[in-house]
């Protein structure tokens, strides 16, 4: 696929400001945004100098345990991360030194209204950095809708985290489109304000530090539009990361590469998906640290629907990755406790 225009994506936005904790929207957002015109400058009025879109809530970990061996580290999309104890439960399975997990609630009525990051991060003994993609102006899609009809979220947030029993500094938040995607032309849709962003950090370890991305791509989007995504995440991994290795992960929404026969899902992704050229032109390897499964699974409701391609990824630049798994996400009766998959791979430095 051709990438004219896709090297020209605006620069990136970085948020460095971190806090303990995030401020919850001032009480009439919400009642103000849905009576608000479907505009971008409506949205960005409401959402541009929002406290909790420009910081990152962050948590040390204790006790601090540096391996010498590879590192190992996973990415999931935790759809609202709404079942804790079997969450816990699959990630302890796993043992990740580092988790970039993405689609977790904070104060969601549809999961309880917890903040679910701290929960999953305090019950794994890890540290973690938490940013909001978006506020929810509702109970969520239309089936959270009926299901939690008549509940009230507390706070309304929807992000992502980086967690890490390693010690960890330098967080940013990587602003990736313009924003407003669920907000224009939203009515009889989920509407939010707030843009698709990625978090990075760096992490200590006892061989050197290495950076950890979690990222999630829009999935209202076509291949050209997660590309200029990517343009923009790598353009601020290289000013942040440097020479040093970097792992990214996380929930690319790569859903063209289902036009492609499964064997070559893993060899050749960049025939129906341009963000696999910027990766590898960038010096990223894939081919490693994944396998060439599917990462997205049905639901106790039957949803969603088969075929299931593809859409969450490991890369590495700087560091050799080994034993990658796909991982499923059940609960101990078999029971799916979200959409996608957990993926995780081992990386060791050169």
């Amino acid at each position: 696929m051709p990438l004219t225009d896709i090297a020209t994506a605006p620069s990136p936005e970085l948020v460095t400001t971190t806090v303990p904790s995030l401020p919850a929207p001032p009480p009439g957002l919400v009642g103000e945004a849905l009576r608000s015109d479907k505009t971008r400058a409506e949205h960005d009025r409401l959402a541009l100098d929002l406290p909790a879109f420009n910081a990152v809530e962050i948590r040390g970990p204790a006790p601090v345990i540096r391996p010498d061996g590879p590192l190992r580290v996973a990415a999931w999309n935790a759809e609202r991360l709404k079942y804790h104890t079997a969450s816990a439960d699959l990630v302890a399975g796993v043992g990740p030194d580092v988790l970039l997990l993405s689609e977790t609630d904070l104060g969601m009525a549809r999961a309880g209204n917890r903040h679910t990051t701290r929960d999953l991060a305090g019950a794994l003994g890890m540290g973690y950095a938490y940013g909001v993609e978006f506020v929810e102006l509702g109970l969520g899609d239309e089936r959270e809708g009926a299901w939690h009809a008549g509940e009230t979220n507390a706070t309304g947030f929807h992000g992502n985290a980086l967690l890490s029993r390693l010690p960890f500094s330098d967080v940013a938040l990587i602003r990736l489109d313009d924003g407003a995607v669920w907000w224009l032309g939203a009515e009889g849709d989920q509407s939010r304000l707030g843009w698709r962003m990625a978090i990075a950090a760096k992490i200590e370890t006892g061989q050197g530090p290495f950076w950890a991305v979690v990222v999630h791509l829009e999935s209202k989007s076509d291949a050209a539009e997660r590309a200029r995504q990517m343009t923009r995440l790598l353009a601020a991994v290289e000013g942040l990361a440097g020479d040093l290795p970097v792992v990214i992960g996380g929930d690319l929404n790569t859903k063209d590469i289902l036009e492609q026969p499964q064997e070559d899902w893993l060899a050749n992704p960049q025939k129906t998906e341009a963000l696999f050229n910027l990766m590898e032109e960038a010096g990223f390897v894939w081919q490693t640290a994944n396998t060439a499964e599917a990462t997205l699974r049905m639901r106790p409701d039957g949803t969603p629907l088969p075929p299931y391609g593809r859409i969450d990824w490991l890369f590495s630049r700087g560091l050799q990755a080994s034993n990658p798994r796909t991982v499923p996400a059940l609960d101990k009766a078999g029971n799916a406790i979200s959409d996608h998959d957990l993926i995780v791979a081992e990386f060791a430095f050169d």
